[in-house]
């Protein structure tokens, strides 16, 4: 997620590995992967170059953007509630409605001042 505009520039729906980890950085634009970044502590995250990326704690403030979505997501996505009926049975569903999502998302940061 771009910090200044807030909006999504890659997604990756995948479980917490080091190869999920670099399939979301192939997909990372190249003019973004230059930028700061900041994340959690997560091992993965090592792999980032250390002269523009800064591993932080949630207490810092700095992944309060990333935290405030998640919350979106899940608050507009029943799919991503864990008891829910609405969870896509299909992989390529999930994807595409998060997709979807993202989407129409972004547009609408567009359309803000």
């Amino acid at each position: 997620m771009c910090r200044r505009t807030r909006r999504t520039v890659a997604f990756v729906i995948a479980d917490r590995s080091q190869q999920s980890f670099r399939r979301l950085g192939a997909k990372v634009p190249i003019t973004y992967r230059r930028c700061h970044s900041y994340s959690d502590f997560w091992n993965a995250h090592q792999a980032l170059p250390k002269e523009n990326h800064c591993a932080v704690g949630k207490e810092s403030g700095e992944l309060s953007h990333m935290e405030r979505w998640y919350c979106i997501l899940r608050q507009r996505q029943a799919r991503y509630v864990r008891k829910t009926l609405s969870f896509s049975k299909s992989d390529a569903y999930h994807h595409m409605v998060t997709n979807w999502f993202i989407i129409d998302h972004n547009l609408a940061m567009y359309s803000l001042p």
